[in-house]
């Protein structure tokens, strides 16, 4: 199938003037990722469109994910509520004491007697920060940390807990388990400016099979965060029902998350944890499929600094992971995997690879993307070159 492109212009001034002044008729791009590298990219995309989707990883298993995890059995929502604060409207026009409620995490330094008396607090809504919350919202939060606070033990680490974290545990916990009901219902407290949900609900761990023959369990021994970085390539990765066993398993992306992914304007693979966020998201069933359909553009936006993940691959060996992980093979190119590859011109990639890449049938495109330096991507920049390419 013969594919034919308008000729681009990156930062198109006409579309992004044109988005900044209707940001709600703004394009739907999809974003597969997890973490926090986004998220700052995200606060600025929000000004050109309030139509974007963002498909985060629900597999973290360190950090205060991990206590929330173990304590009720529930897929991470770290990423997931710091994606929604990053979108959400912080103007006078959203809910800017929701908001600060939401990203408000209890003091690391205080005794755990302390902190559990900040918590009765917030729950019977004494507490500063939730008495600033107009009714029927303050209600609403307390009911979602009653139900945490009834289901949560005595011993469970309060300190540095994420008290937006805990709010959406009490709903996942009060919603039969679901995540999707409470994550709709905040997108509208705090007015997100865009769409965030994981990319299932369910509850899996992230499986890596090192070239060395090493299998990781879990995805906090993968990002070189909490435990010694990789020493050999990553051969594979998949789900696992749990961190104790490495047995696979594949969930199923529910009937709105295809149709998100189908009918998307632009698919874009962004900068991150290349394994844990990127490629994990494409794992359970439905989304590679979902890809393939989509005749829109798909751009793969490569880090600028080293990602631990990404031990031994040069920029060939990551398009070509990307299209694998999509297609299944390389036999055919790229074509419905991959569309652009978007460097930032300050960066000088080896020209063998990046023939490689054209060969493979991506569209190489260089454009003023990031700092002086090159060292972290300009939000504004990257943001325009978004809109630029729809």
């Amino acid at each position: 199938m013969a594919r034919i492109w308008r000729s681009l212009t990156i930062p198109d001034q006409v579309k992004i003037r044109r988005s900044l002044r209707m940001p709600e008729l703004g394009p739907k791009i999809l974003f597969f990722s997890g973490g926090s590298a986004l998220n700052k990219v995200s606060r600025v995309l929000k000004n050109y469109t309030h139509n974007s989707i963002h498909f985060v990883t629900p597999f973290d298993s360190g950090g205060s994910s991990a206590k929330l995890r173990d304590e009720f059995v529930m897929p991470a929502v770290g990423d997931l509520r710091s994606r929604l604060m990053a979108l959400a409207d912080e103007s006078v026009l959203g809910q800017p004491d929701v908001y600060k409620l939401f990203n408000y995490r209890l003091d690391a330094t205080k005794s755990q007697p302390d902190l559990q008396a900040e918590l009765v607090l917030l729950k019977a809504g004494e507490h500063a920060l939730i008495k600033k919350v107009a009714q029927p919202l303050r209600e609403l939060i307390q009911t979602q940390l009653s139900v945490t606070c009834a289901n949560i033990s005595d011993n469970f680490e309060l300190q540095g807990a994420s008290v937006g974290n805990l709010i959406i545990a009490g709903g996942y916990l009060n919603n039969e388990q679901q995540l999707d009901p409470i994550v709709f219902l905040f997108s509208r407290l705090v007015k997100v400016l865009g769409e965030v949900n994981t990319i299932t609900d369910s509850y899996q761990h992230l499986v890596a099979e090192l070239e060395n023959g090493e299998l990781l369990l879990g995805q906090h021994r993968l990002t070189g965060k909490e435990t010694d970085k990789i020493d050999s390539p990553v051969k594979r990765i998949y789900l696992s029902p749990s961190l104790s066993s490495p047995i696979k398993v594949t969930p199923q992306i529910g009937v709105d998350r295809q149709a998100a992914i189908r009918s998307a304007d632009l698919i874009c693979y962004p900068p991150g944890s290349f394994y844990s966020s990127i490629l994990a998201n494409l794992l359970p069933a439905g989304v590679a499929e979902s890809i393939l359909v989509n005749e829109n553009p798909k751009v793969y936006i490569p880090n600028l600094g080293i990602d631990p993940e990404q031990y031994g691959m040069n920029i060939l060996m990551q398009v070509q992971q990307l299209i694998t992980r999509v297609k299944g093979s390389l036999a055919e190119g790229a074509a419905g995997a991959l569309d652009f590859l978007l460097l930032d011109e300050k960066v000088v990639y080896q020209t063998k690879y990046l023939e490689a890449i054209r060969q493979l049938g991506v569209c190489i495109l260089q454009a003023d993307l990031a700092s002086v330096d090159a060292i972290q991507y300009d939000e504004k920049k990257l943001s325009e070159a978004l809109i630029s390419l729809v």
